[in-house]
């Protein structure tokens, strides 16, 4: 039913097209760019939108769409297209305004910014205005009009990182009050742009300092009113884009920074996070590779960012090959991190590769740092375990329950291990009770304490915790497993039978064969 009110709210839309046959061409074009849309496909959604406006020009229907769908796409034509109905129509939002402020950064236009910024004075973006026009002075005119500008209170701290940029582009970075302005925010875009400031005036010393001894530097820019527009763009994008949303003006911010400065790779960077949040996984994707890493002009300083998420992505996409490619060139990279090995490590698991993930994860253990936390012992166990080597991983957990001992987590896991191969029940269950005590509305854990009591002959306590855990986690088929072999102890014969069939449902396939054989005989003696 939701889907035949959404049809017939889309025609109904598309019907203000004007003459019949431009209400067909119109209508279809229309419902393809949704349709495109919903696939998370930007360029046909962007194509379709760009039809549907030339059979409605002047609808602002169509236009807002297709001019979110041109933002998205990076269809530059579409944007200025869509921009100019929803101007004439009265309804042009925020982030329209950016566009013009972008085109005439890119040419050098001073007057054309100017002119271009006035479209700001009366709305929410108008904290902007005054370090538009900075930029637009440059160097000290900036610096001065700045300084005679009554600044709102929301824009200082902004006002006083750009003012540190334009004394740095005026030859004065050595005054106080650019220092100040770029240790006014804990965010590392000031630095980040001052460095490229001072590497592009041939003083890389400088840049090394601010950014700290090690950290690659960036490329070298100018202090150009496309060098400032980008900049501050994508440093309020970024503020915007924190969450886990896809933000709409994050995202325009960011495409925006992009448009006044097209080699600016981290703009790049944060619209490929910015699309990868609004579920347009292709589009990140086709970004991050646009971001050069290696040769002569390659953004070094970013590279293991891009890297990162790519990867994130790659892995979400059901792209776990490459994802896996990735995060070796990672790994194998000589910045590379205990993060990058563990990543690496992670996805080997989720690749049935356990035994080459274990030693990456000892690699990791080596240093004294990480080999004080017991998530990190946990997760080599969990190695171990899957690659059959349980003496060593019940020495792993052993050492992650020392460090952590209050870990429902790691205690379940030990626990749990021992109970199902017979080893010291009483212990293991001693733990397992722990961790019930801890969690107690974890199916998981109940599963495991249930067992526990099973195989301590005490199925009479196992009972309840199994099935309230299988009514809390229908669809976990151990639970389910570990219930039938109760009931069955019980006299429940129909019931576990019952039990071992819903497990069957959602087992693995290597599991199935063991629970037809409970099904038509009953649990094998142990």
């Amino acid at each position: 039913m939701a889907r035949i009110i959404r049809t017939c709210n889309l025609i109904a839309l598309a019907a203000a097209f004007a003459s019949p046959a431009a209400a067909d061409t119109g209508r279809t074009a229309y419902l393809t760019a949704r349709a495109a849309e919903a696939d998370g496909d930007g360029p046909a959604a962007s194509a379709a939108y760009a039809a549907a406006l030339a059979a409605s020009p002047d609808d602002p229907v169509v236009a807002i769409r297709a001019f979110r769908a041109g933002i998205a796409s990076g269809d530059a034509a579409l944007v200025r297209k869509t921009a100019a109905v929803l101007r004439d129509a009265g309804v042009a939002p925020a982030d329209a305004a950016l566009f013009p402020i972008a085109d005439a950064a890119r040419a050098g236009d001073a007057a054309a910014l100017t002119r271009a910024t006035r479209a700001l004075s009366t709305d929410r973006l108008r904290i902007l205005a005054p370090m538009i026009e900075a930029w637009a002075a440059g160097g000290n005119a900036g610096v001065a009009l700045l300084d005679r500008t009554t600044i709102d209170p929301v824009a200082r701290p902004l006002v006083a990182e750009h003012r540190a940029l334009l004394l740095i582009a005026a030859g004065r970075a050595s005054e106080g009050s650019a220092a100040a302005g770029l240790a006014s925010t804990t965010s590392p875009a000031p630095r980040l742009a001052a460095a490229e400031l001072f590497v592009g005036a041939g003083e890389p010393d400088r840049a090394q300092a601010l950014l700290g001894t090690g950290r690659p530097l960036p490329v070298g820019r100018k202090p150009t009113p496309a060098f400032g527009m980008s900049r501050l763009f994508l440093r309020l994008a970024e503020d915007l884009g924190r969450g886990e949303q896809a933000s709409t003006l994050s995202l325009s911010l960011a495409r925006a920074a992009l448009d006044a400065d097209p080699d600016y790779a981290r703009a790049r960077l944060i619209l490929a996070n910015q699309l990868a949040r609004a579920g347009d996984a292709d589009a990140a994707l086709t970004n991050l590779a646009a971001i050069p890493v290696v040769g002569p002009l390659s953004e070094e300083a970013l590279s293991g960012e891009v890297l990162d998420a790519r990867i994130a992505l790659l892995g979400g996409s059901d792209r776990s090959a490459e994802a896996l490619a990735a995060a070796r060139t990672r790994a194998a990279a000589t910045d590379a991190t205990f993060v990058d090995r563990v990543r690496l490590a992670d996805l080997l698991v989720e690749a049935d590769s356990p035994a080459e993930a274990a030693p990456i994860y000892a690699r990791v253990l080596d240093d004294p740092r990480i080999a004080r936390r017991w998530n990190a012992w946990l997760r080599y166990a969990t190695a171990l375990d899957a690659a059959d080597r349980w003496k060593d991983a019940r020495r792993a957990l052993r050492r992650a329950v020392a460090l952590g001992p209050d870990q429902p987590l790691v205690l379940n896991y030990l626990g749990y291990g021992l109970v199902d191969r017979g080893e010291d029940i009483a212990a293991a269950t001693r733990m397992l009770e722990k961790a019930h005590a801890l969690e107690p509305e974890d199916p998981a854990i109940a599963d495991s304490l249930g067992w526990a009591y099973h195989r301590a002959g005490q199925t009479a306590r196992a009972l309840p915790l199994l099935e309230r855990a299988a009514q809390d986690s229908p669809a976990d088929a151990d639970i389910a497993d570990h219930l039938g072999d109760v009931y069955w102890a019980t006299g429940r014969r129909y019931e576990a039978r019952y039990a071992w069939r819903a497990a069957a449902l959602v087992a693995e396939p290597r599991a199935i064969g063991r629970l037809t054989a409970k099904i038509e005989n009953g649990p094998a003696a142990r």
